[in-house]
C-alpha cells in the first residue's frame, strides 16, 4: 500500500500545486478539540498535518511550541493517548496524511518495534525526529521496514551543505528544509543564503522540497517559489490558535487563505 504522504505529493505534482503543511501540538486545547482541528484543517485544504508529540525537553523548538508542549503535558497528553486519537480519526474517515513530529526518546522509551507497530495500526504516515541525526537512524530504520510503516522524513539545514547528498540518498516523502539557524518560530529570520541553500537541496533531491521555520504568510515564501515544493507553518499557526481560543473556524479561515495564496504565487 502506498504511503499517504507519497500519494499526496504525487497528486500535487500532477496538479502543479504546492503543498501546505501545518504543525499543531497534539492534545490542545484538549483531545476532543484537537480532533475537531484536525478535521477542519483537512476540509480547509491542508495537504499534510504535523502532529507534535509533547516532550519535556523539546530542543529544536522555540518558546511558542515549547509552551504548547508544556501545556499539553499538563493536560496529561502522552503518546498512548495520541495513538488512541489517531485510531478514532482514521475510523471516522479522516484521510489527511499525518506525521508525528517528535523526539527520539519518546519512541525509544515506548520500544521501537512496539512504537512502529502502533503507528501502523493507528494510521500514522510519517515521523520527523529533529534530534536523531542520520548517523544514528539505523535502529529506527530497521524497525520501519515493516509493511505499512510510516516513513522517516529527513531534515536538512543551512549548515548541512556537504552532508545534503548523503542525507537525501534514500530519503522518502519530502525533505524538510529548515530555513534559518536556531529553533522554530523565529519569524522571517531566514538564513541569508537561503535561495542558494534551497537550490542546492533541490539539485540533489529526488523528492519534493519543503521549507519550514519562521513562515507566517504565503508571501513569505514568494522569493523561493521556483525552488520549493511547499511550505510548513508551525509556531505562527500555534499562536493563531491560541489567540482565537482554538476555535476551528479561525484555523479554517487561515488554512484556506494560505493554501489559496500559496498556489497563486
Amino acid at each position: 500500500m502506498e504511503n499517504r504522504i507519497e500519494q499526496k505529493m504525487q497528486h500535487l505534482r500532477e496538479r502543479g500545486e504546492k503543498a501546505f503543511i501545518t504543525y499543531m501540538t497534539a492534545g490542545l486545547p484538549d483531545m476532543a478539540g484537537c480532533k475537531e482541528l484536525i478535521k477542519i484543517q483537512e476540509q480547509s485544504g491542508v495537504d499534510v498535518l504535523e502532529l507534535g508529540i509533547p516532550f519535556s525537553d523539546p530542543v529544536a523548538d522555540g518558546p511558542v511550541i515549547q509552551n504548547a508542549s508544556y501545556k499539553s503535558i499538563q493536560l496529561g497528553t502522552n503518546v498512548k493517548k495520541v495513538f488512541a486519537l489517531m485510531k478514532e480519526i482514521r475510523a471516522e474517515g479522516v484521510e489527511v496524511p499525518i506525521i508525528f513530529m517528535m523526539y527520539y526518546n519518546t519512541a525509544l522509551h515506548f520500544g521501537l518495534d512496539k512504537f512502529v507497530e502502533e503507528c501502523i495500526i493507528s494510521g500514522v504516515d510519517g515521523l520527523i525526529i529533529p534530534d536523531l541525526p542520520l548517523e544514528e537512524q539505523d535502529d529506527l530504520k530497521n524497525a520501519l521496514e515493516q509493511e505499512g510503516a510510516p516513513i522517516l522524513i529527513q531534515l536538512v539545514s543551512p549548515v548541512s551543505a556537504e552532508r545534503i547528498p548523503r542525507i537525501l540518498e534514500n530519503a522518502k516523502g519530502f525533505v524538510y528544509c529548515v530555513s534559518g539557524m536556531g529553533v522554530t518560530g523565529q519569524s522571517g529570520n531566514f538564513h541569508r543564503g537561503i535561495i542558494r541553500y534551497l537550490s542546492q537541496v533541490k539539485e540533489v533531491s529526488k523528492i519534493p522540497v519543503m521549507m519550514g521555520f519562521g513562515i507566517e504568510q504565503a508571501a513569505d515564501v514568494a522569493p523561493m517559489k521556483e525552488v520549493i515544493d511547499g511550505a510548513i507553518v508551525g509556531s505562527h499557526f500555534i499562536r493563531l490558535l491560541e489567540a482565537n481560543d482554538y476555535k476551528p473556524q479561525a484555523a479554517a479561515d487561515y488554512c484556506r487563505a494560505f493554501k489559496g495564496e500559496l498556489n497563486a504565487l
